[in-house]
């Protein structure tokens, strides 16, 4: 099978990429701060959008960090850093919601997500309004 005649425009920027990829990149604010890494990907299962990225903040060698759930929305990719950049000082991190897989009332899917979602002024799309 031959390949398609080309158009001279030039090919599109790989736009997808593996959840395993996404783990363990760093995320900096927009001064350039590093702020911690991508843990893990909350994807809905209904629609098959990424709903939050999970990162890892503060501690050392994994004792002592809090899990930060991040809406994907707020998440910009920078080719120049290989990193993904956000809208967040250091002090609004650290009062910002955080994630607790033993705790039930740290729930992504529901109360909890909603709240994560208002706290970086983004639109749950997942959640009926109300």
């Amino acid at each position: 099978m031959s390949n398609p005649p080309m158009s001279g425009k030039p090919a599109p920027a790989r736009r997808l990429i593996s959840a395993d990829k996404v783990e363990g990149t760093v995320v900096y604010n927009r001064a350039g701060e590093h702020l911690g890494t991508i843990d893990t990907l909350m994807i809905d299962k209904v629609t098959g959008r990424v709903a939050f990225a999970v990162m890892s903040y503060g501690g050392f060698l994994g004792i002592g960090e809090s899990q930060h759930p991040l809406p994907w929305s707020v998440l910009t990719y920078d080719t120049d850093r290989g990193g993904y950049v956000v809208d967040l000082t250091r002090e609004q991190l650290a009062a910002a919601p955080t994630h607790d897989t033993d705790d039930e009332e740290n729930d992504l899917s529901d109360t909890h997500g909603r709240r994560v979602y208002d706290y970086y002024k983004a639109e749950p799309f997942w959640l009926d309004p109300g």
